[in-house]
């Protein structure tokens, strides 16, 4: 029973299950939502003076020509397609447009944080089947001096948040593939440094 109990938690945290490989037929995620400093192209058939590209601002708008001020922050693309389509039906006819993100940063909410003693820390975009080695590969790993294996995941699940205790040197530097996870969007990794 203390076996078991021990197999549950890692550093006194709850653990999570090991995360299953990727099909080779996985489907598509869900449906990207725009975020603040995404890139956007924004393209309107048969009036190239109003196809231009965007940022969107910080806080989670963009400006182009005939229309001021469109939040972007929290639509699809099509969404947003529509609402542009919208605004700008107002002076053209049946205008018909096409948003490309072409630079991915997604909303504060979906972005996955890495803090502590990675090799560069930073805020990394959700991406669909994303995995504990994903984020590693991202961030190139971890410092010498770090305690991977005191790592922890914070999590928010149903308004709740929730750390698991994490492998990562394990998973890294030993290849132990049962230490990589599923990441969610939102998940922060802590990394503290080692006592020695």
């Amino acid at each position: 029973m203390l076996l078991i109990a021990s197999c549950s938690m890692t550093n006194g945290k709850d653990s999570l299950p090991s995360a299953q490989f990727v099909p080779v037929d996985e489907g598509p995620g869900a449906p990207y939502v725009v975020g603040p400093l995404d890139s956007l192209q924004i393209f309107v058939w048969r009036n190239p003076e109003l196809t231009t590209s965007v940022t969107v601002r910080p806080d989670g708008r963009f400006s182009v020509p005939l229309i001021d001020d469109m939040t972007a922050t929290g639509r699809t693309p099509t969404q947003l397609a529509r609402d542009i389509e919208k605004k700008l039906s107002e002076y053209i006819q049946s205008p018909i447009v096409t948003v490309i993100v072409s630079g991915f940063q997604g909303p504060f909410a979906q972005q996955v944080r890495v803090v502590g003693s990675a090799t560069s820390p930073q805020a990394i975009p959700f991406r669909a089947n994303m995995t504990l080695l994903d984020v590693m590969i991202t961030v190139g790993g971890v410092t010498e001096f770090a305690a991977g294996n005191r790592a922890t995941l914070a999590r928010v699940e149903n308004g709740v948040q929730r750390e698991y205790g994490i492998r990562i040197d394990d998973l890294i530097r030993d290849g132990d593939v049962s230490a990589n996870v599923k990441i969610e969007p939102g998940d922060v990794i802590i990394i503290p440094e080692s006592f020695f």
